[in-house]
C-alpha cells in the first residue's frame, strides 16, 4: 500500500535557515510549500530538490509577503487546492527593525508586528485542526536567543522573540496529547544573509567566531528537538551557556512550572 509523504510548509524559504530546513526535510522525504516573497530563489531552490531527490516528491513554490495580513490565509487554502495536508509547519520568516522605535514609520513597525507575531501565530491556528485530526504535528517557531536576553533600547525584536517563545511552550502543552510537538528554535548568531538584509554586516563580523554557528547545525539540532517533543530548542553550547546565564529560572522548571499552574490544564 503506498502512502502519502507528509508535508512541511516552511516560510522564510528563498536563503538561511528556511533553506536550509527545506534541504533537511527533503532529504527525509517530506513534500514542501515553500514560502517566501523572491520567487526566483524559491524556484531555484524546489528545482535543486527536484534534481537531487529525483522528482518523486512534490516542492510547490508561493510567493508570498506577510508582512500582509491576507496572506497566512491564502497560503493555507493553496496548500488544501492542491491536495497539500499541512503535517509540518516552520514558521522561519523574520527580519529587525534598524531605527530607533521613535524615527521608525509605523508602518514598517506594523509589517514587523505582522510578520513574525500575527502570521506566524495564525499560520498555527490554521494547520492545527487538520494536525489534531491527524494525530500527528511538528510546528518549529523561530525564535532568538534574543529572547533571553535584557530588552534591547528602541527594538520590538527581543519582545517578539519572547513571545515566541512563550507561546511555542504554550501551545506545546496544549497539543502534545494530540501528537503535535511545538518547539521554540532560539539560534544565536547564524552565518546567513540575515545581517546583510538588515545591513549590520560590519558590526556582525566583529564578533568571535566562537559565537558563530552554521544553518546546518541548527536546523540539524532543532528537528532533533521538535522530533523529540522538547518545547524549547538553544542550539550550541556557548548558546546554551549564554542562556542560562541570562535566564535565572532553568528553562525546563519554567516549563514545568507553566504545565503545573495552567488554570485551563484540567478545562
Amino acid at each position: 500500500m503506498t502512502t502519502t509523504p507528509r508535508t512541511a510548509l516552511i516560510t522564510g524559504a528563498s536563503a538561511g535557515i528556511g533553506a536550509t530546513f527545506a534541504r533537511h526535510l527533503a532529504a527525509r522525504g517530506y513534500q514542501l510549500l515553500l514560502v517566501a516573497r523572491r520567487t526566483d530563489r524559491l524556484q531555484e531552490l524546489a528545482a535543486e530538490l527536484a534534481d537531487r531527490h529525483g522528482g518523486k516528491r512534490r516542492y510547490e513554490v508561493f510567493t508570498a509577503d506577510l508582512t500582509d495580513p491576507a496572506a497566512p490565509k491564502a497560503i493555507v487554502d493553496y496548500a488544501r487546492t492542491q491536495g497539500l495536508d499541512i503535517d509540518v509547519l516552520i514558521n522561519n520568516a523574520g527580519l529587525s527593525g534598524k531605527t530607533a522605535f521613535a524615527d521608525t514609520p509605523w508602518e514598517t513597525l506594523a509589517g514587523e508586528i505582522q510578520l513574525m507575531v500575527t502570521a506566524q501565530t495564525e499560520l498555527a491556528h490554521l494547520v492545527i485542526p487538520g494536525m489534531k485530526e491527524r494525530r500527528w504535528g511538528r510546528i518549529v517557531n523561530l525564535s532568538s536567543l534574543a529572547a533571553f536576553a535584557p530588552p534591547a533600547a528602541s527594538l520590538l525584536y527581543t519582545g517578539i522573540k519572547s513571545y515566541v517563545l512563550n507561546v511555542s511552550q504554550a501551545l506545546d502543552m496544549e497539543l502534545k496529547p494530540y501528537g503535535i510537538h511545538v518547539t521554540a528554535l532560539c539560534p544565536g548568531f547564524t552565518y546567513t544573509e540575515f545581517h546583510d538584509v538588515m545591513g549590520t554586516r560590519d558590526k556582525a563580523n566583529r564578533l568571535p567566531r566562537i559565537l558563530w554557528q552554521h544553518p546546518e547545525a541548527v536546523v540539524a539540532e532543532g528537528w532533533k528537538a521538535v522530533q523529540d517533543g522538547k518545547p524549547v530548542c538553544i542550539p550550541g553550547l556557548v548558546n546554551k551557556i549564554s542562556a542560562a546565564l541570562m535566564k535565572p529560572l532553568p528553562i525546563r522548571l519554567s516549563y514545568l512550572a507553566g504545565r503545573t499552574f495552567n488554570p485551563f490544564k484540567n478545562s
